[in-house]
């Protein structure tokens, strides 16, 4: 966010936490669609993927599984992704934030 505000860009922050801002179907196609990243990387493969007993291949090059996964299970999403205009990526590392909306 920092980086966004500093590069003078309004930015708007979606708290997946709250259902009612949770990204739904339509969404999560148009974010599949944008992403520069390997699709598989906007699901994160931490302890709650662990004990739903996820396998990470599953995924790999696989846009409706990755869909199909994050519309049952939201917060598995990766984050923070930066959208862009028809571009998105996913803003970790850091650095790689202020190229990508320069």
């Amino acid at each position: 966010m920092a980086v966004a505000e500093g590069e003078g860009l309004e930015i708007e922050i979606v708290n997946y936490h709250k259902k009612a801002e949770r990204p739904d179907r339509a969404t999560l196609e148009k974010l599949v669609g944008a992403i520069e990243d390997p699709v598989e990387d906007l699901v994160r493969k931490d302890s709650r993927f662990k004990k739903l007993e996820l396998k990470p291949d599953d995924y790999v090059a696989n846009p409706e599984a990755v869909i199909e996964l994050l519309v049952e299970q939201p917060l598995l999403l990766q984050r923070p992704v930066i959208v862009r205009g028809k571009k998105a990526i996913i803003g970790r590392p850091r650095d790689r934030v202020g190229p990508f909306l320069s």
